[in-house]
């Protein structure tokens, strides 16, 4: 079983990572997984997956899954998905500059120090595979997600920049662009908005109310919504092709969203996406 390939799957509780973590496991990956609670692995390991406890925002947890895996695996770590990330809602200027931190700790920084320690194992096989799932909203801003929104620019340049400094090394960078997803994800979120935004007191709190109708599943259906298999084909390709692609946007929302950034003027273009709920 040594010549398994191997990747780290991060965010596999639910979701996106669940699904990927799966299918990956079943298409002959040698899958370790990461969840935030032990009971969320237990699923994991019924199927054969390697689970982990790790946070992105408790740097010695990622160390540690680091030190198990390539202890488990010889060394060998041929590629990672960082997956794992939240959603904190709210208008700019009522997100505390606490939540907006606590936004980049999870979604940049907790990604960027994995990612930082699996490179030099990577470099010493001379290949890997590092796939980020950012968003369609890492191209396209949108209302009432700033802190997302933000964290996900900030990942883009990042991975973008790391694409080109690794040119010739033989590890790949990609990111994928999901727009609208079937998962948890909007649960949390809403989880995350009454926890710090002052709903009521705020100026937004006509439109919070709106909001909120979306995210606790009372409002109007998204009928672009697919399900992670969606994702799973765009991370399939950036895996496997030899010449994995820098972005794979996913859904059609993201889609019409790249072209309509590059075809219209920007001040047009932002004056579109302002209609968006």
């Amino acid at each position: 079983m040594t010549d398994r390939r191997t990747i780290i799957v991060t965010g596999c509780s639910s979701g996106i990572g669940a699904y990927c973590a799966s299918v990956l496991h079943r298409d002959g990956w040698r899958v370790f997984a990461t969840v935030r609670r032990a009971e969320d692995g237990e699923a994991l390991e019924a199927q054969g997956i390697e689970a982990f406890l790790m946070d992105y925002t408790e740097a010695d947890t990622i160390s540690a899954l680091v030190r198990d895996v390539t202890e488990r695996s010889g060394g060998r770590i041929d590629a990672l998905f960082n997956n794992g990330a939240y959603g904190q809602p709210g208008a700019v200027e009522d997100l505390p500059t606490d939540a907006l931190r606590a936004q980049f700790e999870t979604n940049v920084f907790g990604w960027h120090e994995l990612t930082r320690q699996v490179i030099p194992y990577m470099r010493r096989r001379g290949e890997g595979r590092i796939v980020q799932c950012s968003s369609i909203l890492g191209l396209v801003p949108y209302r009432y997600r700033g802190a997302y929104t933000a964290s996900k620019f900030a990942l883009e340049g990042l991975s973008v920049t790391l694409r080109m400094e690794l040119e010739g090394s033989g590890i790949h960078v990609s990111l994928i662009e999901p727009g609208p997803i079937a998962s948890r994800f909007t649960a949390t979120a809403l989880k995350h908005i009454e926890a710090v935004i002052d709903l009521e007191n705020s100026a937004h709190a006509e439109e919070y109310r709106r909001q909120l109708a979306r995210l606790n599943g009372t409002g109007p259906v998204n009928r672009y919504k697919l399900g992670p298999e969606a994702v799973y084909a765009a991370l399939k390709h950036a895996l496997t092709a030899p010449r994995p692609r820098p972005h794979y946007p996913v859904t059609t929302p993201a889609r019409r969203g790249v072209a309509l950034k590059r075809l219209l003027p920007a001040d047009l273009f932002y004056r579109i996406l302002r209609r968006f709920d």
